[in-house]
């Protein structure tokens, strides 16, 4: 099974860069006056915030492209203009709703949990067809009426710090036409920058932040307008590297069959500290969007977003269950200016398995310069 996923990649890739040989338009990349549209590692229960864009400009004389700055989370296709940058923070405060068991079932999450992100990116044009972006985010998590208590009978805390930082490159293959949409390759790599090992068990889980892994991710963003209609779409691969944890309190850990190798099921786990080599799965992440301009100033949003955990393409098994979340963000977007947008949104988690379950109401903005 391990040879077909291998087989499969590499037909990914093949794939990939027939289309920057077959449908680029070398004119149209090396004219730097063209139009241009300016503007990732998905976890399951995480709100990644990398959609917004900054700006979108028609392409075509025939039917143009409202101006808009792209969704929330779902990410764009067209890279910003070179020279150009952006500045863009995005706020979400989530709270837990339900738990999502191994079989999909929403259970209760155990007590009152809540979770502030707040998200810099910032994004520069390196040449044309070509854009840069760092994502720096901040989470603040706090728990509270837990029934799992702690040592000492803690039934509350918070612990906030820096995630994982974000690199990305995106690179525009196919320009839009009025047959044929945007087509661009995304690159990116998440740095375990946020707190992931050595857990206070006082702090009833808050403190876990990062991932722990060097997360590399390829993929394709798509958009086309069709009118009246701006719709988007990511296809993204991320595969995620080995690392050594330290568990100081583990409520739920994999269960392991007669060759120690895990079910798929979650039982009770050790409360003492415990250190391990963790293997964690790779993602497959499919976001769709839809945004409908209402007036010059005003855009309707629909967003699908997904993540999905499977087995490793390379290396050591997986050791953790498999994840899957799959949420819808309904949203507003108001351009203040050709260079400053708002938009408001709320995340609803819908299913999903061995995750929590969210509401999260959202708020982004971007200042082009």
């Amino acid at each position: 099974m391990r040879y077909v996923r291998i087989w499969l990649f590499c037909c990914a890739l093949f794939c990939a860069g027939c289309l920057a040989a077959g449908w680029l338009n070398p004119a149209i990349a090396a004219d730097e006056k063209a139009p241009v549209i300016s503007k990732p590692t998905a976890v399951p229960g995480e709100i990644q915030f990398e959609g917004r864009g900054e700006g979108f400009q028609p392409e075509t004389a025939k039917d143009e492209c409202p101006s808009t700055f792209g969704p929330i989370v779902t990410d764009t296709a067209i890279p910003m203009e070179k020279g150009g940058f952006a500045i863009q923070p995005t706020f979400g405060l989530g709270f837990v709703t339900r738990s999502l068991t191994q079989n999909w079932r929403r259970v209760s999450a155990g007590g009152d949990f809540k979770s502030f992100g707040m998200d810099y990116k910032f994004t520069y044009g390196l040449w044309n067809n070509l854009e840069v972006f760092v994502d720096v985010p901040f989470t603040q998590n706090w728990a509270g009426s837990v029934n799992e208590r702690g040592p000492n009978g803690e039934r509350s805390a918070s612990f906030g710090g820096i995630g994982d930082v974000n690199l990305t490159f995106k690179y525009r293959l196919v320009e839009e036409t009025e047959t044929i949409p945007t087509v661009t390759a995304l690159f990116a790599t998440d740095f375990p920058t946020g707190h992931f090992r050595h857990f206070n068990p006082g702090r009833l889980g808050t403190d876990a932040i990062g991932g722990g892994a060097f997360a590399f991710t390829t993929g394709l963003n798509v958009s086309k307008y069709v009118k009246p209609f701006v719709l988007y779409g990511n296809l993204w691969y991320t595969m995620q590297t080995a690392f050594s944890g330290r568990e100081d309190r583990s409520p739920w850990v994999s269960v392991l069959d007669d060759n120690g190798m895990p079910t798929g099921e979650l039982a009770e786990g050790d409360p003492r500290s415990t250190s391990f080599r963790n293997y964690p799965r790779d993602i497959i992440t499919v976001n769709l969007a839809a945004e409908y301009p209402i007036t010059k100033k005003w855009v309707a949003l629909l967003e699908l977003t997904s993540s999905w955990e499977g087995g490793r393409l390379f290396g050591h098994k997986a050791n953790q269950a498999p994840a899957a979340l799959v949420s819808v963000l309904p949203g507003i977007e108001y351009m203040a200016t050709e260079k400053f947008s708002l938009a408001v949104g709320l995340n609803i988690d819908l299913i999903g398995k061995n995750t929590d379950a969210a509401l999260t109401p959202m708020l982004s903005m971007v200042y082009a310069f």
